[in-house]
C-alpha cells in the first residue's frame, strides 16, 4: 500500500482536513513541534487504496537570512552593503521540529501532497515543503491540492484531482522576500544607527516599503489639517411650504451655485432674488431607479465595510476570518474575486439558513422567486471565490458571530434584486438663479432588507406642477466656513491603500498593525493621528526629495506589477531582482548623501516627552522591542523581513491647504420675509 504524506499550512487545517477525509477517523501522534499532530488514516486516491498521514507547518517554514555575521551583528558591514550581500535561505531554527517531521516522514513515502492555502504565499510555503521532503527522498511525487473551502465536496474533490505546485508563483514570493530583506534592513540599519540617540529609548526604527507608504498617508492627512485655512463662504437658503393631502410639508430646495467665497457678490444675486422671491417651477422630472445591490465579497472590501461599520481593526477581521475559514464557516477569506463562476451553485448554500431566527424569512424567499443571480465585479484572481458561507450555524458569538453573519447577509443579498424607486428631481427659478430639490419614494426594498448595512432613504416632495409659480416660505442668506478633513479612519486608510496597490487583500491589515506598533501612528477612537517620530521620518524622506520612491505609491507599485509579471510567465525573476535593487540602491545612496536633512528633521519635528494621547489602542509587537543587534525577522505568514514590505503615496499639498469641500453654515446677514408682486400669480 502507498504512503502519501499530506501537509497543511497550519495545524487547524491538518486536522479539520483529516476529519473529512477519514470520516474522523484517525490516529493522532505527536510530533516534535508541540503545536504540530500527525493524523494517521486509510484512503483511497483515483480509487487506489493508500496509508495517509496528515501533518502540517505552521506558515513559511524557511526564512531568507544574510550570510554569516552580517545576519545579526548590524556593524559587521555597512548597511548598503546588504543590497548584494550574500544571502541564504534555511530552515526557521524554531521549526526544526516541523522540519524533523517532514524528513522522518518522506524518507518512506511515495507522494507528498501539499494542502496549503491556495495563493501565491501558500503556493512558496508548499515549495518549501516539497525542498525538504525532497531533500531526503528524491523519487517524490509532489502533488498539489487546490481548494477554497473546509467543505466535504472540495475537499474531496481536491483530494481526487492532483494538479502540481505553480514554480511562478513560489518564484514571485521569493523574489519580493528577498526584496524585502535586503530593502528593510538596509534602510532600517541607517535609521536606527543614525538617529536611535536622537529618539530615546527605541530599539530599532524599522523601515519597511509598505510600512511607510502607509504611514505616509496618515501624515498627509494630519498635516493637511494642520496647515488647513478656514474659508467663510455665502449661499442661500430657501424652503417653501405647502399643503399636500390636508397636511403641510416642508421642501428645502438647494442652491444651483451650491455657495459663493466672494459676500458682495453673494448678496448681489441676493438683492435680485429678494426683490421679486417668486419662484417658478421649470422643470420636473420623475423616474425610476434603482439601488444596485452589493458585489460578491473580497477581502478588502470585507475589511474596509467592518471596520466602518462594526469598528472592528482589518488584522481582528482577518483573524476572526481565518478561524471561521478552519472551522468550515466560510469559505477562504483572502480572496480579489467578485464574481461567481458560472457553475456556482447558490440554492444548496442559501437552503441551509432557511430556519435561521434572523435571516431564514428572507433565505427562504431567495428559494423562490426573489433570487436573481449576482452580478459580476470585474475581478477574478482565478483562485478563489468570493467570500461566501459554507455552512449554517448558530453557535457563534461575540465577533466571531458579527463577522459570520455579515458574511451571510452579503451573500443573500448578493443573490436578491436591486431595490426599486421613484425619483422626482425639481427645478425651481428665481430671475437668474436655480434651486433644486430631489425626492425619493422607495416602492421596493428587495435585496436592503436581508443586507441592512446598506441604507436608502425616501424623502417624500410636496407636489408642484411645471411651470407652478409660489413664494418661498424662507428665503435668506447664510454664511459658513469651510471645515478641515477629518483625520483618516481605519476604512480611509484600507481605501487609499488599495487606490495606490499599497500591500495585497492579504497583507494590508499588517501593514497598518505596523505602523502602531512601532509608534510611528496612533489609533484613538478609531482615528489615525501620526505621532512626532512618524511626522518626522516622513517629512525627512520627503524633503530628501524622493519624488516617486520611499514616500509614494509608485515604485511599490511597479514592483508588484513586475511580480505578477513573473506570475504571468512575461518577465524572469532575475530580471525584476536586479531591476528593483538597482532602484533602491540609487535611493539609499541619495539618502547616505543628504542624511544630514533627515536629521534635521527630527530635530525640528521630534518630540521626546510625547506620550500615547488619552484613548490610543497601544499594542507593542515583539519586533518593536527586539534587541538591536538583530536583523528584522518574519511576520505573519512573511519570513526573512517580510515585516518591512511596503510600498509608497500620493504627493501631498503643503500648509495653507484652503479646504472647499465640508462646511458648516449659519444663517446671518440681510434675511428678510419675500416680498410678492402683483401680477405674478397667487401663491
Amino acid at each position: 500500500m502507498r504512503k502519501i504524506i499530506c501537509v497543511a499550512e497550519k495545524p487547524s487545517a491538518a486536522k479539520a482536513i483529516a476529519g473529512i477525509l477519514s470520516n474522523n477517523n484517525f490516529r493522532t501522534s505527536p510530533t516534535d513541534d508541540r503545536y504540530v499532530k500527525n493524523y494517521e488514516f486509510e484512503y483511497s486516491f483515483d480509487n487506489r487504496p493508500a496509508k495517509v498521514i496528515m501533518t502540517s507547518v505552521r506558515g513559511h517554514l524557511s526564512e531568507f537570512a544574510f550570510a554569516g555575521k552580517a545576519n545579526k551583528e548590524w556593524y559587521s558591514c555597512e548597511p548598503i552593503a546588504l543590497f548584494k550581500y550574500p544571502i541564504s535561505q534555511n530552515v526557521a531554527e524554531d521549526y526544526s521540529g516541523i522540519e524533523k517531521n517532514l524528513k522522518i516522514l518522506a524518507r518512506s513515502a511515495s507522494v507528498v501532497y501539499i494542502w496549503t492555502d491556495c495563493d501565491r504565499e501558500g503556493e512558496a510555503i508548499g515549495g518549501e515543503v516539497a525542498d525538504v521532503c525532497l531533500s531526503v527522498n528524491s523519487h517524490l511525487e509532489i502533488w498539489r491540492a487546490r481548494f477554497s473551502a473546509m467543505q466535504p465536496a472540495a475537499i474531496q474533490r481536491a483530494a481526487q484531482n492532483p494538479a502540481r505546485i505553480d514554480q511562478r508563483q513560489v518564484d514571485a514570493v521569493n523574489v519580493r522576500s528577498e526584496l524585502d530583506l535586503r530593502i528593510g534592513a538596509a534602510f532600517t540599519r541607517i535609521q536606527t544607527m543614525r538617529l536611535r540617540h536622537m529618539v530615546g529609548d527605541r530599539k530599532v526604527l524599522s523601515f519597511g516599503g509598505c510600512q511607510f507608504p502607509t504611514l505616509g498617508f496618515v501624515v498627509d492627512r494630519y498635516l493637511d489639517i494642520q496647515g488647513f485655512i478656514p474659508e467663510i463662504f455665502w449661499k442661500i437658503h430657501m424652503q417653501h411650504t405647502k399643503g399636500t393631502n390636508g397636511q403641510e410639508q416642508t421642501t428645502q430646495f438647494n442652491w444651483k451655485r451650491n455657495r459663493l467665497f466672494d459676500r458682495h457678490a453673494t448678496y448681489a444675486i441676493y438683492e435680485r432674488c429678494i426683490i421679486n422671491p417668486v419662484a417658478v417651477v421649470t422643470k420636473l422630472d420623475t423616474r425610476n431607479v434603482s439601488k444596485r445591490k452589493p458585489l460578491p465579497l473580497t477581502t478588502v472590501e470585507m475589511q474596509k465595510t467592518l471596520c466602518k461599520i462594526l469598528r472592528m481593526s482589518g488584522e481582528h477581521i482577518m483573524k476572526i476570518a481565518e478561524e471561521l475559514y478552519t472551522a468550515g464557516h466560510i469559505s477562504y477569506p483572502r480572496t480579489e474575486t467578485d464574481q461567481y463562476d458560472s457553475t456556482f451553485e447558490f440554492q444548496p448554500i442559501i437552503e441551509q439558513h432557511t430556519e435561521d431566527s434572523q435571516w431564514g424569512q428572507y433565505a427562504r424567499l431567495l428559494m423562490g422567486q426573489s433570487f436573481e443571480r449576482p452580478r459580476n465585479g470585474s475581478n477574478n484572481d482565478k483562485a478563489h471565490p468570493p467570500i461566501h458561507p459554507t455552512a449554517y450555524t448558530n453557535t457563534l458569538s461575540g465577533d466571531h458571530k458579527k463577522v459570520y453573519e455579515f458574511i451571510v447577509r452579503r451573500f443573500l443579498g448578493c443573490c436578491w434584486r436591486d431595490a426599486q424607486g421613484s425619483e422626482t428631481n425639481i427645478t425651481v427659478s428665481i430671475e437668474t438663479e436655480e434651486f433644486g430639490a430631489k425626492g425619493l419614494m422607495i416602492l421596493e426594498r428587495n435585496y436592503l432588507d436581508v443586507y441592512t448595512y446598506d441604507k436608502w432613504s425616501g424623502n417624500i416632495l410636496a407636489r408642484y406642477d411645471l411651470h407652478e409659480r409660489f413664494t418661498p416660505t424662507v428665503l435668506d442668506l447664510r454664511d459658513g466656513t469651510t471645515e478641515a478633513p477629518n483625520l483618516l479612519t481605519e476604512y480611509d486608510l484600507i481605501s487609499l491603500m488599495e487606490k495606490h496597490e499599497i500591500g495585497t487583500d492579504a497583507t494590508i491589515a499588517e501593514h497598518i498593525q505596523k505602523i502602531l506598533d512601532r509608534e510611528y501612528a496612533f489609533k484613538v477612537n478609531q482615528y489615525f493621528r501620526p505621532s512626532s517620530l512618524g511626522i518626522s521620518l516622513v517629512l525627512g524622506y520627503d524633503a530628501i526629495g524622493f519624488e516617486s520612491s520611499l514616500s509614494k505609491p509608485h515604485l511599490r507599485r511597479e514592483m508588484e506589477a513586475d511580480l505578477k509579471s513573473i506570475c504571468e510567465g512575461r518577465k524572469e525573476k532575475t530580471e525584476v531582482l536586479q531591476t528593483s535593487l538597482e532602484r533602491y540602491t540609487d535611493m539609499f545612496v541619495k539618502l547616505l548623501r543628504e542624511f544630514s536633512t533627515m536629521t534635521h528633521s527630527i530635530t525640528v519635528n521630534f518630540n521626546p516627552n510625547e506620550t500615547p494621547p488619552p484613548g490610543a489602542e497601544i499594542q507593542r509587537s515583539r519586533a518593536f522591542q527586539r534587541p538591536s543587534n538583530e536583523t528584522p525577522t518574519r511576520g505573519g505568514r512573511g519570513r526573512g523581513g517580510r515585516g518591512a514590505s511596503g510600498g509608497s503615496r500620493g504627493g501631498r499639498a503643503r500648509g495653507g491647504a484652503r479646504g472647499r469641500g465640508r462646511g458648516s453654515e449659519r444663517g446671518r446677514g440681510p434675511s428678510r420675509a419675500p416680498r410678492g408682486r402683483r401680477g405674478r400669480g397667487e401663491h
